[in-house]
């Protein structure tokens, strides 16, 4: 919602990274000390507009975080097979701006880096950062099920990446009736979103036209 400052989002690959620019320039006119965080994956970095983003972004010097969640693969082509250089944080330092990169998957580590990169685009107007969130994609490219049997990836190759899970991690650090008050309390919203899914009336045919915009 525009009103929390959610401009939405799309799932055609890197459509999002444009609009972050976009919004980012918009608070600039209105001299805004908002910061804009856009979030993608490792095969938006190969689309064309993610580069113009990031040279029209640091011409600007627009105080935009570019997250990018690498967890290896575009659809089922791994990284190294799409790019030559594989470090996404120090391809693009030619633009200019900060970079890091979290390789562990570790949640407080992506927070204390984003912190840094935020303080730091607030504090003196230097611009976008980049920051890469290694991770790893635990199912399919779309869906629940696992897809190792279609033998672009391995089982072995995950289990690193399982054994470290992160909430598994932090949840690990918490008193247990702590840790079942927050997984009560998570799974009754889950539950109340579904019932409410399944019991709401189906829209009525004229809300097809709702919001369509036609010249008169």
């Amino acid at each position: 919602e525009p009103e929390a400052g959610l401009m939405g989002t799309s799932a055609v690959v890197g459509t999002t990274i444009p609009h972050a620019v976009g919004f980012s320039y918009a608070l600039r006119l209105q001299k805004s000390s908002a910061i804009v965080a856009v979030f993608f994956g490792d095969g938006a970095v190969e689309e064309g507009v993610f580069h113009e983003s990031l040279n029209f972004a640091a011409l600007k010097k627009l105080p935009v975080l570019f997250v990018c969640e690498n967890n290896f693969y575009a659809i089922h082509t791994p990284l190294d097979r799409r790019q030559v250089a594989g470090d996404l944080s120090e391809r693009l330092k030619p633009y200019g701006m900060q970079t890091a990169c979290v390789e562990d998957n570790d949640v407080e580590k992506i927070y204390q880096e984003a912190r840094r990169l935020v303080d730091a685009m607030r504090g003196s107007g230097q611009g976008p950062a980049f920051l890469e969130c290694r991770a790893y994609r635990w199912r399919e490219h779309v869906g629940p099920n696992e897809d190792f049997h279609v033998g672009y990836r391995s089982r072995e190759e995950f289990q690193p990446w399982l054994e470290s899970d992160a909430v598994a991690r932090l949840a690990g650090r918490l008193e247990t009736e702590a840790r079942s008050a927050i997984e009560r309390e998570v799974e009754a919203e889950v539950a109340a979103a579904f019932t409410f899914a399944e019991e709401s009336p189906l829209p009525f045919p004229d809300e097809l036209y709702t919001d369509v915009f036609k010249e008169a």
